[in-house]
């Protein structure tokens, strides 16, 4: 199943178009995206018997520039650092023991095709696998961990690296939210329909060069066991999501850097999802 956020309502893409989630389910679930993670096994249920024949009134066009992020309201946002050895080694950090985890503020989740305004400084890009939790999750066992996630998305991580390092302890989270700063979708993908859900070509070009290019069968550390080190912390919520690290290929670590300027245009792309495409602009004056 893909689950998308169109215009602020929850739709199933299907083929030539998408069925309106409130309108096809009679009321049973509500338009809201967030909310069907709240009662993700009945959805998905519900959503498995879903196809073109549910009713005329429920087909929409599917204009893919009005998609939205497919979690918009996270209650928690979980960012992953050094998970693939070749970033680590770009960065100049050698593996650690523990997933290196910080956040990025639910306000700077935004969807597909969005235009963010770079403030001053230098802004950098990663593209990133991001995973939604469908089921609450704490203290998980890895052979349980893909049972609690709802679906895969594309995701941005972009930081602005002036904020995020100044200063002798760094600011991880302030230097990668701000407005804009975590571009995610174009959908949601249930794990059910990867081939391999643990081995996908990850990719990002900026302005029609790429950049970036591996698999996530490159992470120090997977999906499953990311779950198991962050849920012996604290419970996953459905909704939740979690940007999983990225490859390598930064625009710091570059000779010399390369940072984000007006009029760049950024494409992820996830094997088996799709493309992910944000535009920037210069800030207001």
């Amino acid at each position: 199943m893909r689950l998308a956020n169109l215009a602020g309502r929850a739709v199933v893409i299907v083929e030539g178009g998408a069925i309106d989630v409130a309108t096809a389910s009679e009321g049973r679930f509500g338009p809201d995206p967030q909310a069907l993670f709240d009662d993700w096994d009945a959805f998905a249920q519900w959503a498995s018997t879903v196809t073109t024949d549910a009713g005329a009134p429920a087909s929409v066009v599917l204009d893919e520039a009005a998609l939205g992020a497919p979690a918009p309201r996270p209650r928690q946002v979980f960012a992953i650092g050094l998970n693939y050895a070749e970033h680590a080694a770009e960065a100049g950090y050698p593996p650690d023991a523990l997933p290196v985890t910080f956040t990025k503020f639910p306000s700077s989740i935004v969807g597909q095709d969005a235009v963010v305004e770079l403030p001053e400084g230098n802004v950098d890009w990663e593209v990133e696998l991001v995973v939604v939790i469908g089921r609450e999750a704490h203290r998980l066992e890895r052979e349980h961990a893909w049972d609690h996630v709802a679906g895969l998305t594309i995701g941005q991580d972009l930081s602005e690296r002036i904020t995020q390092l100044q200063g002798a302890a760094p600011q991880f989270s302030l230097g990668k939210s701000f407005p804009g700063f975590g571009p995610t979708g174009p959908w949601l993908v249930t794990p059910d329909e990867f081939a391999d859900r643990d081995d996908l070509a990850i990719s990002s070009r900026l302005s029609d060069e790429t950049m970036q290019s591996s698999r996530t069968s490159m992470m120090l550390y997977d999906v499953p066991e990311l779950l198991v080190r962050l849920s012996a912390v604290c419970p996953l919520l459905p909704g939740d999501i979690i940007f999983s690290g990225t490859p390598a290929g930064i625009g710091n670590r570059r000779t010399p850097p390369r940072f984000l300027t007006a009029d760049d245009v950024l494409v992820s792309e996830i094997e088996g999802i799709g493309t992910l495409t944000t535009r920037f602009t210069a800030a207001a004056d």
